[in-house]
C-alpha cells in the first residue's frame, strides 16, 4: 500500500501523523557489542561466517547497523570483553564508524572466583575484587563519556542453606552503594534482575521489586533495568513497566524475546503483542519515559549477526509505531465509560495496523532505504566481512 493511501485512513481517525513520524525519527536504540560476535548455548558456540572477533570489529558492525537503520547511534560495551589499552581511542574508533560508546557493562560471572558469588560472596576478598571491577567500569564510563552503568549479577545459591539471604542482601547493597558514590552526577546506575539461572534455588536480584528496593536504598540515579526475558512465564511486563514508570525508577530495557526462559531471541520474534503493550505504556507516560534507555541484549546462536540485529531494530520500531497510532482520547473515553470492548478494540486495532508504509516513509525522510535489511543484504558488507574475517573466531566476547 502506498503511504498516501495508508495515511488517509489514519488521519480520518484523527491521528497526527506528523507527530508520529517525528517521534519515530527520534527513537534511539542501543545495540550491544556482544551481539556481533560468536555466542551460543550452554552446549555449543557455533561460529558464524563474518562474526566480529575484536572490540574494534564489533563496534564497526554496530556502525553498519546504525548506517542502515538510522536509530542506533550508540553501542554498549562489556568489560573485559571490550577492554582496550586506551578507551578514548576506542571511542574515537567508534566515532569513525558513526557511533558512540554507550552503556558500560561489568562482567562478574565468568571468573572462577565468582563460582559462589561476586558482590555477595562470603569471602570479603572476593567481594573487594568485584567492587574494584565495578569502580573500574565507572572510570571507563567516565573516560568515554557514557552516562550509563548497566549491572547484572549471577549471584545466588543452588541449595537451601547454602547462603544467608539477608546477609547477602546487605553485601549487595554495600557494594552498589560504594559504586554509586563513585559515579559522577550525570551517570545513572541501571540494576538488572533475573529470577533464575545460573543460580537455581535463589538469585540475589530475582525480580523487579527486589531491584526497586535496592535502588531506593542507593539514590535517585539508581534505576531498574528490565530485561524482557528475565521473568517467569506469564508475567505481565506492561504492568511491570507501568509500575516502575509510576515510581520514577524505570531506567531502561534489554530487549529480546523468549518462548520458555531467558532464550535471548530477537525482540518481537515470538510475542510481538507483548512488545507492543510495553510501548503502549511508554507512549502513554510521555515525558516520564524520556530518560528510559532502549537497549538490545540478545544471543544470536544460529542466525547471522548483523541481519539479526537489523531485524530486531525493525521489530522494535514496528512495536513503537503501532503504539503511537492508538487514539488516546478515544481510549480514555472508553476507559472512563467502562466500555471494555471499545477500549480493547482501540488497542487491538492499533496492533493489527500494517505500519510498513509509515516506517518506509520515515526512513525515506531520514535519507535511508525503506527496508534496512534488504539494503544491507544488497550492500556487499556481509560478503566482505565473511571473506576478510577468516582467522580463528572467538566465543562469548573473548
Amino acid at each position: 500500500m502506498k503511504y498516501e493511501t495508508w495515511a488517509e485512513d489514519q488521519e480520518a481517525r484523527g491521528i497526527d501523523l506528523a507527530a508520529v513520524r517525528a517521534a519515530l525519527r527520534e527513537q534511539r536504540i542501543e545495540t550491544p557489542s556482544w551481539g556481533y560476535g560468536n555466542s551460543g548455548t550452554r552446549f555449543k558456540v557455533f561460529k558464524a561466517a563474518g562474526a566480529a572477533r575484536t572490540a574494534e570489529e564489533r563496534i564497526a558492525d554496530a556502525g553498519v547497523v546504525h548506517r542502515f537503520t538510522g536509530v542506533c547511534p550508540t553501542v554498549a560495551i562489556h568489560i573485559p570483553w571490550d577492554r582496550a589499552a586506551d578507551f578514548r581511542q576506542l571511542q574515537a574508533h567508534a566515532r569513525q564508524h558513526g557511533v558512540r560508546l554507550g552503556a558500560v557493562n561489568p562482567n562478574l560471572f565468568q571468573d572462577d572466583e565468582y563460582k559462589l558469588g561476586s558482590v555477595t560472596h562470603a569471602d570479603p576478598a572476593v567481594r573487594r575484587r568485584a567492587v574494584d571491577h565495578l569502580l573500574e567500569c565507572v572510570a571507563i564510563a567516565e573516560a568515554v563519556g557514557s552516562g550509563l552503568l548497566s549491572l547484572w549479577f549471577a549471584d545466588g545459591t543452588n541449595y537451601p542453606g547454602q547462603g544467608h539471604f539477608r546477609r547477602r542482601q546487605e553485601w549487595l547493597v554495600a557494594a552498589l552503594a560504594e559504586t554509586y558514590r563513585a559515579m559522577p552526577a550525570a551517570m545513572r546506575m541501571l540494576v538488572e534482575y533475573k529470577f533464575f539461572e545460573p543460580a537455581w534455588y535463589h538469585t540475589d536480584l530475582p525480580d523487579w521489586g527486589t531491584a526497586y528496593l535496592v535502588c531506593t536504598r542507593l539514590g535517585p540515579r539508581a534505576q531498574v533495568l528490565v530485561d524482557t526475558g528475565h521473568h517467569p512465564q506469564g508475567t505481565n511486563l506492561a504492568h511491570v513497566v507501568a509500575n516502575l514508570l509510576a515510581a520514577g525508577r524505570l531506567g531502561g530495557f534489554h530487549f529480546n524475546d523468549r518462548k520458555y526462559a531467558d532464550d535471548d531471541l530477537m525482540a518481537g520474534a515470538i510475542d510481538p503483542y507483548a512488545l507492543f503493550l510495553i510501548f503502549l505504556e511508554l507512549v502513554d507516560a510521555g515525558d516520564a519515559a524520556g530518560d528510559v534507555a532502549y537497549m538490545i541484549d540478545q544471543s544470536h546462536n544460529i542466525e547471522p549477526r548483523i541481519p539479526a540485529m537489523i531485524r530486531t531494530v525493525m521489530n522494535i520500531q514496528t512495536a513503537y509505531a503501532k503504539a503511537l497510532l492508538v487514539d488516546r482520547q478515544a481510549l480514555e473515553r472508553a476507559q472512563t465509560a467502562g466500555d471494555v470492548l471499545a477500549a480493547n478494540a482501540l488497542v487491538q486495532g492499533a496492533f493489527e495496523t500494517d505500519v510498513r508504509p509509515l516506517l518506509a516513509r520515515v526512513r525515506e525522510e531520514m535519507g535511508l532505504a525503506p527496508d534496512p535489511l534488504q539494503a544491507y543484504l544488497a550492500s556487499g558488507y556481509q560478503q566482505r566481512i565473511e571473506a576478510e574475517r577468516t582467522g580463528p573466531g572467538t566465543g562469548w566476547g573473548g
